[in-house]
């Protein structure tokens, strides 16, 4: 039996899977069914976070963060000043692409643990070359 492929997951992706409403729900209801090994972002679960406590309330977030707690296939990268420093030149690199931090740091965990696809529907995730599950037209 093959093993899966990693994949990085985004903030989107978290959303869409978590808030019925997103047009991206069933996408990612069907990826997240059965999901190969998982890398993220400590920026994506602030993001996450930040997103359900502003959009809903504290529960709505901390429920999110249970799911993050729940999800065994997911492993959080941390970001401290060597990655900052790592994400920072990304957002000077793309200095036309009003990248966040957070994407940055995104595109430099693809870029070094070789992540060839992206669990996002944010186009600047694709942007070193990671294959995004949503075409960057629908944006």
């Amino acid at each position: 039996m093959a093993t899966k492929t990693r994949a990085y997951v985004d903030t989107s992706a978290l959303i869409a899977f978590l808030d019925r409403s997103d047009s991206y729900h069933p996408l990612f209801r069907r990826l997240f069914s059965s999901p190969p090994s998982l890398v993220t972002s400590a920026l994506v679960i602030a993001e996450g976070h930040g997103w359900f406590l502003r959009r809903y309330d504290e529960n709505r977030a901390i429920q999110f963060l249970n799911f993050i707690d729940a999800l065994s296939v997911l492993t959080i990268q941390p970001f401290d000043h060597e990655e900052l420093a790592r994400a920072s030149n990304l957002v000077k690199k793309f200095s036309d692409q009003s990248l966040t931090l957070a994407d940055a740091h995104g595109l430099s965990i693809l870029t070094e643990h070789r992540i060839s696809t992206c669990w996002s529907a944010d186009r600047h995730l694709g942007l070193t070359g990671a294959k995004l599950v949503i075409s960057p037209g629908r944006n």
